[in-house]
């Protein structure tokens, strides 16, 4: 039984088939029409064949199966020329909708997404086809959707084509009524941008195949700037995309461990279009080397040029050179994974031939099956390779030394593993209590009472605040005052009283002219003054201790420190204007109590940051807030946004470096990567590689960790400051955890630090605590690090004076008269 082609017309969406619909004969159908010719030239045509055919496409290596075409003809009326192209379609045994309006035209394209569009543009009083054009365009799904624009025959000059591909369409048609012309056109926009398009489309599944690829995958063009890298790539190597694309391969780091004429080699293979495989050493963008299984394969393009290059990298396993035993527990691991793709998962969980190896209780069964797991995994931090290097071992170990391993692992897996433990609270309560209220962050609520931080206006700008229009403007008084900014002596103090509590702004303006901060961020100096304004501003001039003299004087140490030799090697100029930033900012809004009372007291600022870094996190999102919220005071307004990204992400790090939860972490890592090389370069005969010396300096992770380490310095450096100055901040500091402790009573929170009452408080012992716990070690590999001698004499006369008035049972800051 022969089909029959029939169009359904309503005054919304035509819709033609190849078939003939079921309810075509209902009486509701009053408005169906059959054709049995074509209206335009009067010649017959072919019924369509019923059955759907699919046409194959090749694309590369996939071969592709694509339905007839889905057509949406939008005409605003029936004449000569929309029936044209439905008979066309019909020929063509396409599958074709019509609309009246671009109301009905986008319901039925987001119904369908047709591959086709086909809109009548020579009638602007109907509609407006590009406004309708474009809307289509908005939907997602329109990327690979051809539009075409039917226009009017040109009286005179031809127009342009521009506006047409600007409101989104591909293509124009000159109207042309006969339906072969109509059917020519559509099938060569079949075979040409339709098909295209549909190529495109599977594109996407390629695209999502590479995403999803646990192999580090980089394409790169004919020149070799990278034009693609997958997550597991950004993962492997720590880089994000945004900071390879665009950049050719000479510009990303190279690691010094592969032989020096290995790229050559490379380079002339795969230029001559033949695929390299082989060991490569790549260098992460933390500077570390790692060495990969490499292949590259060029891509043949247009011409029959190379127009792409293809790198698939994985990494190699590090253990398989630890030592024999792990080389044995791997082949043997991986030899169980292969062999369990074949059995049931319960069963092949756990190995049998295990069983024997050490004990009936299964712990080495299990211990078996969870190796074969980590060893399958590709990317394990440094922890985990230790764990897998302990494993292995246990594995060939008697049951003394396994179960001995056994507790080291137990250590690994803690997460303070650099905090030390220190003894019970009745040895060394002042410590205990130090570092209780520093190093945690607090108990969970104990009870019903709030802690809401005063909520103020982050730009507002005092009406008494006066300050200098530029460094020529200042007050003599001031200007005499900050004549030995640069020496580590500077009296702070005398700088606050001089400049009425607002030190900050005038030292800033000082130390920024210093190190030429305004040419670096190309701002002008009114920027600079405003903002350095602003952020004094949103200091508490009511804390005793945490208010802008404290961020003054970090400052003041901060620029101290970067002039040191040492110091000066490792950083860039972008490190010197971000940490001279970091210690302006790094308080910023203190609200006077510590990380743990407001956690215990369900503050708004505890609940925002997930009781974790909380001061830390406001101090630093806050003085982005302030900086971008208003030109006048943007200092980053003029930088390209690259180097303003690294700025901030510099900034932001070295402010959450002064949380002091990761104190020892930070302080070890240094110790670790920098000092110890360092020292052991120093000892190697007493030859002085400057090469080796500067790559420990300059590696972009020991650049981050001096960072750190510079601005905790700076943070905590009063008790290696001139004894006066020592005393004073002592007593500042003293006095804003008393009036925490009073406050904690008041509202019946947990006492974060008992010690600290005001009535029964040993300032001299909390002090020889404070000296003895967090500034002894991390002073020592500062100076190390930096050469500080003079810093070190005054913490050691400062330590020998409260150690004396802690020797005469004395309780305050001073002996008392003679």
């Amino acid at each position: 039984m022969g089909c029959a082609s029939s169009i359904h017309i309503s005054d919304r969406v035509v819709y033609h088939s190849g078939k003939e619909s079921e309810d075509s004969h209902s009486p509701q159908q009053t408005n169906t029409t059959q054709h049995q010719g074509n209206p335009a030239s009067g010649l017959p045509l072919k019924p369509p064949s019923c059955k759907t055919t699919l046409t194959e496409v090749q694309f590369g290596p996939m071969k592709l199966f694509k339905e007839p075409l889905q057509v949406l003809l939008v005409f605003a009326k029936e004449d000569s020329q929309s029936n044209g192209f439905c008979w066309a379609c019909e020929k063509a045994n396409f599958r074709c909708s019509m609309a009246r309006t671009p109301e009905s035209a986008l319901e039925c394209f987001l119904e369908k997404h047709h591959d086709l569009v086909i809109i009548d543009h020579r009638h602007s009083r109907h509609f407006d086809a590009e406004a309708l054009c474009r809307s289509i365009r908005e939907v997602n799904s329109s990327e690979n959707t051809v539009i075409v624009a039917v226009v009017k025959r040109p009286d005179r000059e031809e127009a342009s084509v521009m506006p047409l591909i600007n409101a989104g369409f591909n293509r124009r048609y000159v109207e042309n009524a006969n339906t072969m012309a109509c059917y020519n056109e559509l099938v060569q926009l079949e075979h040409g941008e339709v098909r295209a398009q549909f190529k495109l489309r599977a594109g996407n599944a390629i695209f999502t195949a590479l995403e999803q690829s646990q192999e580090a995958i980089e394409i790169t063009s004919e020149d070799q700037v990278i034009q693609y890298v997958n997550p597991a790539y950004e993962s492997i190597m720590g880089y994000q995309q945004g900071e390879l694309i665009g950049k050719e391969i000479i510009e990303v780091p190279k690691s010094e461990k592969n032989k020096p004429d290995l790229l050559e080699t490379i380079n002339s293979c795969i230029r001559k279009g033949k695929e390299w495989q082989g060991i490569y050493y790549a260098k992460k963008k933390n500077g570390d080397s790692i060495q990969q299984n490499v292949k590259i394969t060029p891509v043949i393009g247009q011409g029959g040029k190379i127009r792409h290059y293809v790198s698939i990298n994985w990494p190699l396993n590090d253990n398989n050179k630890s030592d024999k035993s792990t080389e044995c527990v791997q082949a043997e691991s991986q030899t169980d994974i292969q062999s369990s793709k074949h059995k049931d998962r319960r069963k092949g969980s756990l190995d049998v031939r295990s069983t024997t190896s050490r004990g009936s209780d299964g712990s080495s069964q299990r211990r078996h099956s969870s190796m074969a797991r980590i060893h399958s995994m590709t990317i394990e931090a440094p922890i985990t390779k230790v764990i897998n290097i302990i494993n292995a071992a246990q594995e060939s170990s008697p049951m003394p030394v396994a179960e001995a391993l056994d507790r080291v692992l137990e250590i690994l897996r803690t997460t303070e593993l650099y905090s030390p433990q220190f003894g019970t609270k009745d040895e060394d309560p002042h410590t205990n209590d130090l570092v209780g209220g520093l190093m945690t962050d607090g108990l969970r609520r104990l009870s019903g009472n709030e802690y809401i931080l005063s909520t103020k206006q982050p730009h507002h700008m005092p009406s008494h605040l006066t300050t200098p229009l530029s460094l020529n403007d200042i007050p003599p008084r001031i200007a005499e005052t900050m004549e030995n900014e640069d020496s580590w002596d500077f009296d702070i103090v005398n700088l606050e009283a001089a400049t009425m509590k607002r030190p900050l702004t005038y030292l800033g303006m000082k130390i920024f002219s210093r190190f030429g901060v305004c040419e670096f961020l190309n701002c002008p100096e009114a920027t600079l003054r405003s903002w350095l304004q602003v952020i004094e501003a949103n200091y508490h001039s009511s804390n005793s201790y945490h208010n802008s003299s404290h961020a003054a004087d970090v400052l003041h140490a901060t620029a101290y420190f970067l002039c040191k030799e040492r110091v000066k090697q490792s950083l860039d100029p972008i490190d010197e204007v971000a940490a001279l930033i970091a210690a302006t900012v790094h308080d910023v809004d203190h609200p006077g109590r510590t990380n743990s009372f407001l956690c215990n007291a369900g503050s708004e600022l505890a609940i925002l940051y997930n009781d974790t870094a909380v001061l830390e996190s406001h101090h630093a999102a806050l003085a982005f807030q302030i900086t971008t919220r208003d030109d006048k005071c943007n200092i980053f307004k003029n930088i390209e946004r690259n180097e303003y990204r690294t700025l901030r992400q510099a900034i932001i790090d070295m402010v959450l470096a002064t949380e002091m939860t990761k104190h020892f972490e930070h302080v070890n890592k240094f110790v670790n990567s920098i000092n110890k090389p360092l020292a052991a370069l120093e000892e190697n005969g007493g030859n002085n590689d400057d090469e080796s010396v500067k790559n420990i300096l300059t590696s972009p992770e020991n650049r981050i960790l001096v960072k750190r380490m510079l601005i905790k310095c700076a943070d905590i450096s009063n008790p290696c400051k001139p004894q006066e100055l020592c005393i004073e901040w002592a007593g500042r500091i003293s006095e804003e955890y008393f009036a925490q402790t009073d406050e904690e009573k008041r509202q019946g929170l947990p006492v974060v630090m008992p010690v600290f009452d005001r009535n029964t408080c040993s300032i001299p012992k909390s002090q020889i605590s404070f000296i003895d716990y967090f500034i002894t070690d991390m002073f020592d590999a500062w100076d190390a690090f930096a050469d500080l001698p003079n810093l070190m004499q005054h913490l050691d006369n400062n330590f020998k004076y409260w150690k004396g008035l802690d020797e005469r049972k004395l309780h305050s800051l001073r002996p008392p008269p003679e």
